[in-house]
């Protein structure tokens, strides 16, 4: 991809996405992604100030696709759409390695602040809000689920990428995250 003219952060952003879905954090540099785009390290330097806030530019435009996967296929029962998200947000991981690690270990550390706002948190907190509207969830107890939630997703995609699950089949690992996500659910809703 060679840049041209016009939109040269979005295409610094999207060389990093390229960079980054093949080899994690460890390829996202200025240097790398301004050759990339096509232009001098320099250039990039009006739109980012620093390689800090070009890796902040491409995480968040990671959590716009881990958003985008959650949101495909969702269900209109409640509890079922809970469940397509929790295991997209798996299935993101599984498959995109180097975004997820950026996403989430690339650039500044996240505070449960920062993490309330992304489009995927707002996702489950909206499909907890409709399980709440059904009923099916005290008002109460949404935030603890939704933190609940976010943990059993989040580790269980780290122990498949990271630690002991991460030998397994991908089809073994999806059958365990579907017991995971099923058993977080019957959880909330006890």
């Amino acid at each position: 991809m060679a840049y041209h003219h016009g939109g040269l952060a979005a295409a610094l952003v999207e060389a990093g996405l390229d960079a980054t879905r093949e080899g994690g954090i460890d390829a996202l540099s200025v240097r790398e992604v301004t050759r990339r785009a096509g232009v001098s390290p320099n250039a990039a330097y009006r739109h980012y100030p620093n390689l800090a806030a070009l890796r902040e530019a491409v995480a968040a435009a990671i959590l716009e696709q881990v958003a985008a996967s959650m949101a495909a296929g969702e269900a209109s029962d409640p509890a079922a759409r809970l469940r397509t998200i929790g295991l997209a947000y798996i299935d993101f991981a599984l498959h995109e390695p180097g975004w997820f690690s950026v996403a989430f270990f690339g650039g500044r550390t996240l505070g449960p602040e920062d993490i309330a706002t992304t489009p995927a948190f707002r996702a489950l907190a909206a499909a907890l809000g409709d399980l709440v509207a059904q009923g099916a969830l005290p008002a109460d107890a949404a935030p603890a689920a939704a933190w609940s939630c976010w943990a059993t997703v989040h580790g269980f995609a780290e122990l498949c990428l990271h630690g002991p699950l991460a030998a397994m089949s991908l089809s073994e690992q999806r059958r365990l995250a579907a017991s995971a996500v099923d058993a977080i659910i019957a959880g909330i809703r006890a």
